[in-house]
């Protein structure tokens, strides 16, 4: 029988295969090893191909574009409900199948190398990140013991650390100054990798026409553009910018029955990177409010004098979340409500 549409349980070196014809009669159900992934998919006419988004879905996905095939890439949480009892890679590759072939099933576009390799840079300096404020913390609590205080800031805890790597901690003990010298070394590594990685995006950024049409966008700074431009691919399979603020986790969980709706706390799913982008970006944008209200849109400062300051932020990332989708959709950039309405 004729192969018409096939599930593909991804791993690192064997792949389990469960194909279907289009009578819906199982066909092929193996196993093949990594090496003998495109060899098999170049033999079999064009097919519908469903795999599961993950971290190497998306080269998978080009590589069996381009032998003809029609990829489409799933999140495994709306796969999981079609595998039947037990886990196996054979029960998830035959779920992978029966959810690709859903007619209401939301997919995941490819992503081009481009795109996966700005992302790459950003994953890449958001460890580093994390890195510097672990050391910068093992550094202030040390130096705690010892009775000395890091002011709070990062370009506090950056210039005592340069001090350190120095040598200029005459209070610490021999032994603790070799210790506390040794971190301060590493984050001054740390530092000049963030700064290159900082370059590099800088000038992705400004190669990038929508990127910067993203970054005239209040609180969306470079990282945040640059993200937004590399991560969210075909923005226009949203309905709307509610849609794709959901799609981030930015929207209330909804518990109705009976005819009462219930709003809970933000569902918090969806890409982390991009939510926790966006949140920051509003943090900086209401602290500005909150010092001079003149400077940002009117509604913020009107929203803080009745709500909570996270919540205005949570609600204020949410608002951007769909001026963003409303740009990558239409084109154009950010207009300020007063020029929105005089245009």
């Amino acid at each position: 029988m004729e192969i018409s549409t096939i599930g593909l349980d991804l791993a690192k070196s064997t792949f389990q295969v469960h194909a279907v014809a289009a009578s819906g009669e199982i066909v092929v159900r193996k196993a093949l090893r990594r090496g003998q992934v495109l060899s098999f998919f170049a033999k079999l006419p064009p097919c519908l191909i469903g795999m599961e988004a993950c971290g190497t879905s998306h080269h998978w996905g080009r590589e069996l574009a381009k032998l003809g095939h029609e990829v489409k890439l799933m999140p495994p949480a709306y796969v999981k409900p079609y595998v039947k009892r037990g886990k196996t890679d054979a029960a998830d590759a035959e779920a992978i199948c029966e959810a690709v072939m859903r007619p209401s099933m939301r997919f995941v576009p490819v992503k081009s190398a481009e795109q996966q390799a700005a992302l790459a840079l950003h994953r890449t300096r958001d460890l580093l990140v994390k890195q510097r404020t672990q050391l910068v913390n093992m550094v202030r609590g040390l130096l705690a013991e010892f009775g000395i205080e890091m002011a709070r800031g990062l370009h506090h805890a950056l210039r005592l650390a340069a001090r350190l790597s120095a040598g200029d901690a005459p209070e610490v003990p021999t032994l603790a100054q070799r210790v506390v010298k040794s971190l301060a070394d590493q984050i001054g590594a740390l530092q000049v990798q963030l700064a290159a990685l900082e370059k590099e995006l800088l000038a992705w950024h400004r190669s990038n026409e929508l990127s910067q049409r993203l970054a005239t966008i209040p609180g969306v700074g470079v990282i945040s553009a640059s993200a937004l431009a590399a991560s969210v691919v075909e923005p226009e399979r949203f309905r709307s910018g509610r849609q794709f603020a959901a799609s981030l986790g930015l929207t209330p969980l909804q518990n109705c029955s009976g005819g009462k709706e219930r709003m809970g706390r933000i569902s918090r799913m969806g890409d982390r990177y991009l939510r926790r982008l966006l949140v920051i970006g509003m943090t900086s944008l209401i602290r500005r409010a909150r010092a001079r209200p003149d400077s940002v849109d009117p509604r913020i400062a009107a929203m803080l004098e009745r709500k909570p300051a996270r919540v205005v932020t949570v609600a204020a990332a949410n608002r951007t979340a769909r001026v963003a989708w409303a740009i990558m959709t239409r084109g154009g950039t950010y207009q300020a409500p007063a020029r929105a309405a005089a245009a």
